[in-house]
């Protein structure tokens, strides 16, 4: 979905899968190839490939507090002071296997119903292709 993004387009499609509510977000953690699943994101397939990219999710408490204080600067001033009274030790995350999501055929093995959603022009396996292509 999307062609790919970079780590702020990452950013803003884990805000609309959030935006999408605890069940959903929940079973694309478990399992993210059950997006494929979703109504917007099997409608959207034919014709938009940055669905779920809700970057204005990720200023929701930015927002609601400015409905409350009246600014938004003092959100992150407030944001700044607890960051600089708790500091936190950076701690090393495991990211998972690295693998080419730039490959059709890895993201078909691993993400099957998105990339035949996503990926329409390698839709078919491609020992499916190559026999069809030699009949």
């Amino acid at each position: 979905m999307g062609s790919g993004c970079s780590d702020d387009s990452f950013i803003d499609f884990r805000a609309g899968v959030i935006a999408q509510g605890r069940g959903w977000y929940q079973r694309v953690a478990i399992n993210p190839d059950d997006l494929a699943e979703h109504p917007v994101v099997a409608a959207a397939a034919e014709h938009d490939d940055d669905v779920l990219f809700y970057e204005v999710v990720n200023y929701s408490a930015t927002y609601a507090f400015k409905q409350l204080a009246g600014d938004d600067e003092d959100f992150y001033e407030a944001w700044n002071e607890y960051w600089n009274a708790h500091p936190r030790e950076r701690v090393e995350v495991d990211m998972g296997e690295d693998f080419g999501f730039d490959d059709a055929e890895q993201m078909h093995r691993r993400l099957p119903r998105l990339s035949a959603l996503h990926l329409p022009e390698h839709s078919a396996c491609p020992w499916e292709r190559s026999r069809s292509v030699g009949e």
